[in-house]
């Protein structure tokens, strides 16, 4: 029940962390996961991800209701298995742009992580095109060129055709050694501190210590309400649930997350309405190809809505299928959907041991970005190449825009920020005020880049793992 290091958490940091500390044969490594191992088909089938929303391995969680978008309470999946929400994303890999790290502080820059973008791409994780991208899509990218739009289809994180998560990429390879430990099933509640040092972790009657550092990897929300539930967090916060403070720090401030609204088009034909199909699933087993194989956001385009801009704040994401309610209803005709994601969004909002509050669209030049996207997909959908499949918009249809937009925007689960760099944790990820406690996940990122947090996740991982290792 002593390790030298405890990681709590085995999502897409925590894997690359157990992967690499455990490395070195004469350090012990115990990564905790509170959900089951990831032995589950619709891990492994790409195009069967919206199937693990509200499974056994989704923490599932609901925000509190939005004043921003008509006081609806979203819909906010986090992957709850090894692998983390890498084992039920869309697996686009879309690292962002270097512009990102410009409100990143000193050691952060592009300069400083760019080397580990490189080392991520020439190993483990493997990064593909898709094998079998829909007609659809690559009318997408055709479109939106003759709109003056960069787009491209997606590099995505599978092998042979089937999802390829951080646990298949890091942990998987790393099992065999016998100084890592992965114990799956298990709810840490709580860090233990020795006065101000980090001494273990508390999971029910049981306390696992460390010889060397405790290292949180819970993700944006769960890190934070860990933090919380151990004494480190907002003084008068956690003096309303009776928590003794151990260091008092912002944590849970400054959540930042993606919001997405989605125009729906119909289609006549050849859309992903038809993937689960006998032909298609024996397309999937037999040679790892057919509509299963898709990731669903297949084509992406990035815009500036303004010209002084350093880079884009707007991303259209485009699926060759109905993306009806959040992803949870199943579609009910052919068709296809381009999201229209504010990449830069100046709303904040913040996690609390009660629950989330993204403040989604609370600034309203978040709407405006949305809407741009609307309008742009509007065009690109009934013009040029997707015009021969178009039969129908479907929303907004007729609707005035900006109030539907506040009737159907969502998440695209890129929440970040939480235990942010300078603000709760150091240039190496400490935890300030205290000692021996590292957070190592999205939620240390201090603003939201222009893409996925997939990539800048591992990103993260790969650099603090090497800082913890010169550290020694």
């Amino acid at each position: 029940m002593t390790y030298d290091y405890v990681i709590v958490g085995a999502g897409s940091a925590g894997c690359v962390l157990a992967a690499r500390l455990s490395e070195d044969p004469g350090t012990s490594v115990l990564l905790i996961e509170a959900g089951p191992r990831d032995r589950a088909k619709e891990i492994r089938i790409p195009a069967a991800f919206s199937k693990l929303f509200r499974s056994r391995f989704d923490w599932g969680f609901q925000t509190e209701p939005q004043p921003g978008l008509n006081g609806r309470s979203i819909f906010f999946p986090r992957g709850k298995t090894l692998g983390g929400s890498s084992a039920m994303n869309a697996q686009m890999w879309l690292p962002g742009y270097p512009a990102d790290h410009d409100a990143w502080p000193e050691g952060w820059k592009w300069p400083d992580v760019a080397p580990w973008y490189e080392r991520i791409h020439r190993g483990p994780i493997a990064l593909h095109p898709l094998r079998d991208p829909s007609p659809m899509s690559r009318a997408f990218v055709e479109g939106a060129a003759a709109s003056g739009v960069e787009a491209a289809l997606v590099t995505v994180t599978q092998r042979y055709g089937l999802r390829h998560s951080a646990a298949d990429a890091y942990l998987k390879p790393a099992r065999r050694r016998s100084n890592l430990t992965v114990q799956t099933d298990t709810q840490v509640d709580a860090i233990e501190f020795d006065g101000l040092r980090a001494s273990g972790a508390r999971c029910g009657e049981d306390v696992i210590e460390a010889r060397r550092e405790v290292i949180v990897s819970a993700g944006a929300i769960g890190s934070p309400q860990l933090l919380m539930r151990s004494g480190v967090g907002p003084a008068a916060h956690l003096a309303e649930h009776g928590i003794p403070l151990v260091a008092e720090l912002p944590v849970g401030q400054n959540l930042q997350d993606h919001p997405m609204a989605i125009a729906l088009f119909e289609a006549g034909s050849d859309s992903l309405f038809s993937a689960e199909s006998p032909l298609q699933l024996v397309r999937l087993l037999t040679r790892r190809r057919g509509m299963l194989t898709s990731n669903v956001g297949e084509a992406a385009a990035f815009v500036r809505t303004r010209e002084d801009l350093p880079a884009p704040d707007l991303e259209l994401v485009f699926g060759p299928v109905l993306y009806l309610d959040e992803g949870l209803s199943v579609p009910d005709a052919h068709g296809f959907s381009i999201g229209c994601v504010a990449l830069q969004p100046r709303s904040r909002g913040w996690v609390t041991l009660e629950g989330i509050d993204p403040r989604y669209l609370t600034d309203p030049d978040d709407l405006r970005v949305i809407a741009h996207g609307v309008e742009l997909a509007r065009r690109i959908a009934g013009a040029g190449p997707l015009g021969r499949w178009l039969t129908r918009e479907r929303a907004p249809g007729e609707a005035e825009l900006e109030p539907w937009i506040r009737s159907v925007a969502h998440t695209i689960y890129h929440p970040v920020g939480t235990c942010a760099i300078g603000r709760v944790v150091d240039s190496e990820l400490r935890v300030r005020g205290v000692e021996r406690l590292r957070v190592i996940d999205a939620s240390v990122m201090p603003a939201l880049p222009r893409g996925h947090t997939h990539a800048p996740t591992v990103m993260l991982a790969e650099r603090a793992a090497s800082l913890i290792q010169l550290a020694l």
